[in-house]
């Protein structure tokens, strides 16, 4: 009997102590999978691209210092082959998120869209190397959309004014946007932008929306520093449509030089062949020379009744300019901004 109730104790043990591993083994196991395992303190963005493995995911884990232990994640995600069923996009791990709510995310395609912010560019690859800087989409795919897409000319722009079709501001996007996908949500954008009063009172002016924008990009080329001034430049520059006049804008000449580190116009740069030069081509210029804020497209729609015709900078670096009915007034405020630059040893 002894021995028996010996033998029965030794099997209750070994029950026990494999029952006693399979708990331990059990719970680690659960803690690999479903206990939090995120040790930064705020939400991390994971970037996956079409053709990225598991290695992507771990070296930008390992940047931003994301797991708690990184050898339960790296185990959980190869268990649920992650490497071979990533979806593309922008993705938001956030703190509390377990290896299993994570790996799930990753292959879910429920990513979290980036705010893409465009502003103040002035040619179509500055723009484009701007828009490449936040999306998957690099600048070399946006250049060639813009060269060769026939889009464009199905909502009647051309190579030139194509540029009237953005409008700068902030704009919520998935990050594995293309780049038709991004022009063509522009596009909405636009119509969206030009509600019925803003299209009444670009008619009412006598311009289309994108002579508008046009005229909105030299007038805050113009004075990009202060737009309270920007309706009074506006109405300098109307009023030289108006009677026909050139608009004799030095910021036009700038951009047909190439050259926007100029801060004085020569006589000699006035003569330079291009549509973009004001000085020999009355009207306005064939595409925006600046990607102008709305509140200049707005100033331009809203300009300034006055009867000034002329305008000179007034040299002080301020941005707001000295403006004038005639051309002898006009003459004696150029000859002050002359004096000024001469001063402060401008010369080009």
């Amino acid at each position: 009997m002894a021995v028996k109730r010996k033998t029965v104790l030794i099997i209750v043990g070994l029950i026990c102590a494999i029952a006693l591993s399979a708990g331990i083994f059990g719970y680690n196991t659960y803690k690999k999978i479903v206990m939090p395992n995120v040790a930064a303190d705020n939400a991390v963005s994971i970037f996956i691209k079409p053709d990225d493995q598991l290695q992507s995911i771990l070296d930008q884990a390992e940047v931003a210092h994301l797991f708690t232990n990184l050898e339960s994640f790296t185990w959980w995600a190869e268990r649920q082959n992650l490497g071979s069923n990533l979806v593309a996009g922008r993705y938001i791990i956030a703190p509390g998120m377990s290896n299993r709510a994570i790996v799930n995310l990753l292959m879910s395609g429920r990513q979290t869209p980036v705010n893409v912010t465009f502003n103040n560019v002035r040619t179509k690859s500055d723009f484009a190397q701007r828009i490449g800087e936040q999306l998957l989409a690099d600048s070399a795919d946006f250049v060639a959309y813009f060269d060769t897409s026939t889009y464009f000319t199905t909502l009647g722009l051309n190579k030139d004014n194509f540029m009237t079709l953005f409008i700068p501001n902030t704009y919520e996007l998935y990050w594995n946007t293309s780049a038709d996908g991004f022009i063509k949500r522009m596009a909405k954008e636009h119509d969206n932008f030009w509600t019925a009063a803003r299209k009444a009172k670009a008619k009412k002016i006598g311009l289309t929306t994108e002579q508008v924008y046009i005229l909105a990009s030299i007038v805050y080329s113009e004075n990009d520093k202060a737009s309270d001034e920007a309706n009074r430049i506006a109405g300098v520059y109307m009023n030289r449509i108006n009677k026909g006049m050139k608009l004799e804008a030095d910021p036009t000449v700038k951009f047909a030089i190439g050259d926007f580190a100029i801060k004085r116009i020569l006589f000699a740069d006035l003569e330079i062949e291009s549509p973009y030069n004001t000085y020999k081509y009355i009207g306005l210029t064939p595409g925006p020379i600046h990607m102008p804020p709305i509140v200049y497209i707005d100033a331009v729609l809203n300009y300034e009744q006055h009867d000034y015709i002329f305008m000179c900078a007034n040299g002080d670096g301020s941005g707001y300019h000295l403006f004038a009915k005639t051309l002898a007034e006009h003459n004696r405020n150029r000859d002050i901004y002359i004096s000024t630059l001469n001063k402060k040893g401008i010369k080009r």
